[in-house]
């Protein structure tokens, strides 16, 4: 929340609000986004959160919907394929979730899930982007010849591993990880 320089960040904009209180919801969760605290980490009053805001649920609406928002088009431009490279195209959106290099990434979707066992409104979001998640790689996998049960059974597998191989740490476990995990992605898009 504050600049390398140590010194407040500015928040000139709405926009920036909801990517600091994005910041603070990854690094503590939704009880973290609290409008003192994120007032006083800007070095401002709480009268410039309620210039943007009615009050903290209109910063969480906005959270979740920014969160929403860009899953959705993230899912969306990493599930196009052109015809006959759905295979690749899997082989690469495995790669990309399942990786460990975004951790900032993971400690959003983690913190969403824990907002959304307690909230229906995150629920409800949460269920729209695993939709969204779900049903771009069922088409994926039709594209590929497979059934819609086939489909559907291999986009959940999908999500299953990307997101549970990307909590693991098991890192030193062996030092062919990265062909397992390679031997893996093939097993679950094979046709």
């Amino acid at each position: 929340m504050k600049k390398e320089d140590g010194k407040p960040r500015t928040v000139r904009d709405r926009g920036e609000w909801v990517e600091a209180a994005i910041d603070v919801l990854a690094e503590e969760g939704v009880q973290g986004m609290r409008i003192e605290v994120l007032a006083k980490n800007f070095g401002v009053t709480k009268g410039s959160f309620y210039w943007h805001f009615k009050d903290r649920q209109d910063l969480f609406n906005a959270v979740l919907e920014t969160w929403r928002d860009g899953r959705i088009r993230d899912i969306h431009k990493q599930t196009v394929a052109d015809p006959g490279g759905e295979h690749d195209q899997l082989l690469h959106l495995i790669d990309v979730y399942g990786s460990t290099r975004n951790r900032k990434g993971i400690s959003i979707e983690l913190a969403v899930r824990e907002w959304a066992r307690r909230d229906a409104q995150a629920t409800a979001v949460v269920e729209e982007v695993d939709r969204w998640r779900l049903e771009c790689t069922r088409q994926l996998f039709l594209a590929r010849g497979l059934d819609e049960d086939e489909a559907k059974s291999r986009s959940v597998l999908l999500y299953a591993y990307v997101f549970g191989q990307s909590l693991m740490a098991c890192e030193n476990y062996d030092p062919r990880l990265g062909d397992f995990k390679r031997w893996i992605a093939e097993l679950i898009v094979k046709p």
